[in-house]
Order: C-alpha cells, then structure tokens, then sequence
C-alpha cells in the first residue's frame, strides 16, 4: 500500500459564528488547506464531509457535504457525507486515506463542519440526544450513571443552570476513576488549566483565557467534580485537510518537504464489557493496533490531541494511548507531564475545553493541530523536537463506552 501523506490543512476559528453560514465556514477551511496544499480544485478527485447536526440545527439533512461544496465549485467527483458523531471529521479523514492507500485516487478532501450555536439553547443542548440508543435513552442514562456511585458529591456542587445530560455521563466516569484509582478533582482541574494555558498561544481556540488551577477548582459547578472550565463548550467551525499519495503529492506546488505522513489510522466500534475492564476500552484496543500499524511505540509519541469534552476525557485517554499507566495520568497531569515543556504535551491547542467542539469538526481541527506541530510552525506553544503525534477521536455512547472510535498517528 501506497504511503499517505497530510499535504495541507485549513481550519476557521471555532467559536461562536452566528451570522455566517455552514457553507461559509466550509468554504473558509477548505480554500484554506487547498492553498496550504498549493492545491486547485481541480485536483481534488474525491471528497469526504463529517457533519453530525447540521440536519437538526440548520435543516439540512441528507445531501450537506453536495451542497457545501459545489457551492464552491467543486463538481463531478464523488461527495460523500459521514456521519459518526464527534467523531464524523476524523472518520472522513479515515476514508480519504483509504481511498489512496486502495489506490482509487491520488489526492482528496476530507472536510469536517457544524453549525451549532443558536438564540435557542434549548435546542443546542438536545443537539447530544441522539449521541446514543434513543429507544433506550432512560435506561442509558441511569446505567452510566451508575458507574459513578460510590463518590458521594458535595453539597452545592451541581449547576442549577440547565446543561447537557452527558455531562452527568462524564461526571459518571470521573466518579468511577476517582474511586478505582484515588484520582482527585486537583488532578483533573490541572488538566483543565493547563489546556486553557495552552490556548492562550492559539489564535483559532474559542477561548484565550489562562486558568489558574484553583480558579478552575472555584469556578461554577457543572456536576461534581467537573466545573465550568473542565468543559468544552458548544461551537461552530469547520476544519479541511488535503492528503495524498506520492505521486498526488508530485503534482502539488506546496513544499513537499511540509507534507506529513499518515502512519496508520484505526476505527473501532464498542462492544460489551463491564466498565472496569479498563484494558478492553475501545480506544486502548484502537491505539494498540495504530501503534502496530505504524511501527512505532507509546516510546516514541512526542505529542497527543485526545478528546476531552471535558478534562476526564484527557486523563482517560492518555492511560488508554500508553501515555501514562492506568490510573497514574492525573498525578503526571497534576506533576507538568501533559504540560508543553513535559515529557508528553498533550492537547497543545487547548484542547476541546477552549479550543471549542464544534462536533463534526472536531477530528480534523486535532489534525490541524498535530500537523502544524511537527511541521516546527505552531509558535509560542511548539513542542520542541515533534516528530511523532497521535490524534484520538470519539463519538457518540453505547454500552460503557463510546460508540466509535478514531485512531491517527502521524510523523514529520
């Protein structure tokens, strides 16, 4: 199979874009890491569009990726739209690679945008519902829930102010680390800090605000333990990447010396497993596999983007990447080891916490981020030295876990 290679990436700032349009934001990123590329449309053969609530935010169901993309010329070649929750650009992505490596194009589009903010907020928060069986949404709830007893919560550390269920679902994982492994609300509200820290660097990010640790700790409850900055917010935005194969890449005008290479790209789905059989998790299997794939070890990582919808997300899936032991990521977490500087940064764009979620381009605004990373052109927040980076991406619920599950790993 043929080697893929990254050639381009563009990416609007997420955040909150009430007056532009979905096919705006699209046409922001996608003209942007078409010129990162030093590509033209014309060489762009196939095309992958992750969204996941377009349908029920903008009423565009059906056909969104057609619709946004011809809009700006591209015709003829095939469009396909990708649904897999937060994890709908990162699955685009997946397929344009395999696309190439199959050798049934040379060079393709993946593209990840949503439109979620809305005077409605009402209507922004039921945008999750669908995140999971909705037959069975009563019975979900309570079984995730679950997870989390044995931690009784302080008086007045639950927001009287109206949130996403899934927050009482991640608060629910919290709980159930902070019992098996004695992880503390410190350690997770020094992930929190350090990811708004990182931000601050990130002209695209939602938020540029530095946290203190203890301000994190004393800022609105959400859910114990999990406060206001512990959690991503809800965001528009739209991210774009170019990849290829050699010879695509020949035909390019950027600087090939600029490409990134794609080493390996794992999904996986759930499956059925009692909670605390932590090795199983299906990203723990996923980057077991990417690792393989790639040849490379957990050794060699320099840099992470994981999925923290809220800063739990980061702790978990750095034990289940073999960035840290199960149980010990909140004390490296709370020692600097996740910090730009440490021995793993992870989340150097300020993660999902301030860079914002905009759901369905979520994946790929983690990519633009690796990308830039090994390329030495991220600036203020640089990790010295990147030369290999892993990319984690969930989406959706279904058992104890999440639904589907994208792996990426990538190299200068």
């Amino acid at each position: 199979m043929s080697i893929t290679f990254i050639a381009g990436v563009g990416m609007t700032k997420f955040g909150r874009h009430l007056q532009r349009s979905y096919h705006d934001l699209t046409r922001e990123s996608v003209e942007l890491a078409l010129k990162d590329a030093g590509a033209d449309k014309r060489d762009i053969t196939q095309a992958y569009f992750g969204s996941c609530v377009l349908g029920f935010m903008q009423n565009q169901h059906m056909v969104p990726g057609q619709i946004a993309l011809r809009s700006m010329g591209f015709e003829g070649i095939p469009i396909f739209n990708i649904e897999g929750a937060c994890a709908s650009a990162s699955s685009a992505m997946y397929l344009a690679a395999q696309a190439i490596r199959a050798g049934d194009c040379d060079i393709a589009i993946a593209v990840g945008t949503e439109k979620m903010i809305s005077p409605d907020k009402a209507k922004m928060f039921a945008a999750f519902d669908s995140a999971w069986d909705v037959s069975t949404a009563d019975a979900n709830r309570n079984q995730l829930v679950k997870m989390g007893d044995g931690v009784t919560p302080p008086e007045n550390s639950q927001s009287s102010k109206p949130y996403s269920m899934f927050m009482d679902v991640y608060a629910a994982f919290c709980r159930q680390h902070m019992r098996t492994f004695g992880t503390t609300q410190r350690q997770i509200a020094a992930v929190s800090a350090k990811n708004h820290a990182h931000s601050v660097a990130n002209p695209l990010s939602q938020y540029q605000v530095a946290y203190t640790l203890d301000e994190v700790m004393a800022a609105p409850p959400i859910t114990y333990p999990l406060t206001l900055p512990m959690c991503a917010p809800i965001s528009d935005g739209s991210a774009a990447a170019v990849l290829c194969n050699a010879e695509g890449l020949k035909r390019l005008s950027g600087e090939a010396s600029r490409a990134v290479r794609l080493l390996s790209s794992v999904v996986r789905s759930g499956t059925t497993r009692v909670a605390d059989d932590y090795q199983s998790h299906l990203t723990a299997q996923a980057a077991a596999q990417a690792y393989e794939r790639a040849g490379v070890s957990p050794a060699d990582v320099n840099l992470a983007e994981v999925h923290d919808a809220t800063a739990m997300g980061e702790i978990i899936q750095a034990e289940n990447l073999q960035l840290a032991p199960f149980g010990e990521a909140g004390p490296a977490a709370e020692n600097g080891e996740f910090t730009i500087g440490g021995r793993v940064p992870i989340n150097t764009s300020g993660g999902l916490e301030s860079k914002g979620h905009p759901i369905g381009a979520t994946g790929l605004g983690q990519v633009h981020e690796l990308v830039t990373q090994l390329r030495g052109e991220a600036g203020a927040r640089q990790v010295a030295d990147a030369k290999v980076a892993i990319q984690e991406n969930g989406g959706g619920i279904f058992g104890v876990e999440e639904a589907t599950a994208v792996i990426s790993i990538l190299a200068k």
